[in-house]
């Protein structure tokens, strides 16, 4: 299993939405939210000629001269986006592609800025090495996760899945 910036994100998210995206367990389809996303996505895709470059695993939304730019519908998880845009960082210096993360949201609801600037760093790198050896162990576990009981559950996709008999 490789490790891809979806499933840093959702590690960061809920490791048990992780182990379920991991191990091709996808309710996504039916999200409202994820499919709202995605025409996002879309939308962003048509303003630009630069817009969402594939690169092994990870599919990032757009580069420019001096960003790799990461779009999402809202900043309610802004520290999970952070890692996913770090890890992005990292694939493309590995290709010899060197360039700052921004992070731009398109509806700011917890946080006061709509962009977010993120950098690779020796540190960060390192950080890196050890979050991707540890979501291949969650995602490569025999159990799954349990659910983690938050609000934020309510908007997750996997909701029904982790909630059916509660």
């Amino acid at each position: 299993m490789k490790a891809t910036g979806t499933l840093v994100n959702y590690y960061f998210h809920c490791k048990r939405q992780c182990w379920l995206f991991a191990n091709r367990i996808n309710l996504e389809d039916n999200s409202e939210n994820v499919k709202i996303g995605k025409v996002m996505h879309e939308i962003n895709a048509e303003k630009s000629k630069l817009a969402e470059v594939k690169i092994d695993n990870i599919r990032i939304d757009k580069i420019t001269d001096d960003f790799l730019v990461e779009v999402k519908k809202s900043d309610a998880d802004v520290e999970a986006v952070k890692w996913q845009t770090l890890f992005y960082l990292k694939v493309l210096k590995e290709k010899g592609i060197v360039k700052k993360g921004k992070i731009e949201f398109i509806e700011k609801n917890k946080q006061n800025q709509k962009v977010i600037i993120v950098e690779l760093s020796k540190e960060v790198e390192q950080e890196l090495e050890k979050l991707i050896l540890e979501i291949e162990k969650v995602c490569t576990q025999a159990i799954v996760p349990p659910p983690i009981y938050e609000r934020k559950c309510k908007k997750c996709a996997y909701h029904d899945y982790c909630y059916i008999g509660e």
